[in-house]
């Protein structure tokens, strides 16, 4: 039985948060991106990419509640860590920085590592992390649970970026569904669709919001990453559930109501593709919005094959949630310029 918005904000609002994120983010709608679509399909973008700290992004939505655990636990040091451009890593870093907290990543040393400090990984560095970087064979989670030992040992109450906040990141994001319909209200709009890079805690928040608000909505993921689409479905469907209990929400989701493929993915994980890099380029160059080579413009690209596909009808209204990840551009430099074929065009006289 759906629930009013009042009384899921108040569900939400139980919970501590840290006021990191820049709350709300902006919807913009995009009519130049939209024409350049053929113009019949609305395109709005929720900018989770600019929360606000250290270059945004939809961690720091989580943030403020997952640390707000942390904090109310007496936690003096965060552990957490992905890939070496992990935009999660980067914003637990600003995060901690701005909470007075020692941070430490543990992220693996894969090829853009290997290819020196940039990106993500300098404004790591630049935020004062301690960056342990796991070469191959060696287990994240394992070297992730001596940090605790190690840091408990130097007297820190270490707080292991977990489930618990995957959960508490998802609560967040039935916070953004309510953030949604109070802006496309004010525009005098609805939405058919809300669409997001996500194989995890974001779409499954904004599923759950859905769900419980009653919505006439599709939500639709593109997830970032190869993998079985059952499993991930399943996976999903979980985390929402955890996160439907931890608000006492009667509403739970199942795996078959949820939609999420790994279809726009390319080659694999962290590697451009063609699709993704010419939604990087029309966006930036029609709305002046960037998106990031690893997920949304995937995701984007998603969006834009289903618009033209019709699978997205004539008519709909699709709110696109940016998730961030705008510091891998320079990350990915090398195969931006190649497919660009930009020019420095010289004025000698």
């Amino acid at each position: 039985m759906a629930i009013t918005c009042e009384d899921l904000q108040a569900a939400i609002d139980r919970f501590p948060r840290t006021e990191l994120a820049d709350l709300p983010t902006r919807l913009d709608d995009c009519p130049r991106f939209s024409e350049a679509l053929g113009g019949k399909v609305r395109v709005m973008v929720k900018r989770d990419d600019l929360t606000g700290l250290a270059f945004g992004g939809n961690k720091t939505r989580k943030f403020d509640l997952a640390l707000g655990d942390a904090v109310a636990q007496g936690a003096t040091a965060i552990i957490t860590g992905a890939a070496s451009q992990s935009n999660h890593a980067r914003q637990a870093a600003a995060a901690a920085a701005r909470l007075g907290m020692k941070c430490v990543l543990v992220n693996r040393h894969d090829h853009r590592s290997q290819m020196g400090i940039q990106g993500n990984q300098l404004l790591d560095n630049i935020l004062g992390a301690d960056i342990r970087l796991v070469v191959d064979g060696v287990n994240q989670n394992e070297v992730k649970e001596r940090v605790v030992e190690e840091l408990t040992a130097q007297g820190e109450k270490p707080y292991l970026i977990g489930q618990r906040a995957v959960v508490l990141g998802t609560v967040a994001y039935v916070g953004c569904v309510l953030e949604i319909l109070a802006q496309l209200e004010a525009m005098d709009a609805q939405a058919d669709f809300i669409c997001t890079a996500s194989g995890h805690g974001t779409h499954a928040g904004l599923a759950l919001g859905v769900k419980v608000l009653g919505l006439p909505i599709r939500t639709q993921g593109f997830s970032p990453s190869k993998g079985d689409e059952a499993q991930r479905k399943v996976r999903l469907a979980e985390v929402a559930n955890e996160a439907a209990e931890l608000l006492e929400l009667d509403v739970r989701l199942r795996a078959e109501e949820l939609e999420n493929t790994d279809a726009y993915v390319g080659e694999n994980y962290g590697i451009v593709t063609e699709a993704g890099l010419n939604a990087l380029h029309l966006l930036a160059r029609t709305e002046g919005i960037l998106l990031d080579p690893v997920y949304t413009s995937k995701a984007m690209s998603g969006v834009i094959d289903r618009i033209q596909t019709g699978e997205i009808p004539e008519g709909s209204t699709v709110v696109y949630v940016h998730t961030g990840g705008n510091p891998a551009l320079f990350a990915y430099a090398p195969e931006l310029i190649s497919h660009g074929d930009y020019r420095q065009n010289l004025v000698t006289s």
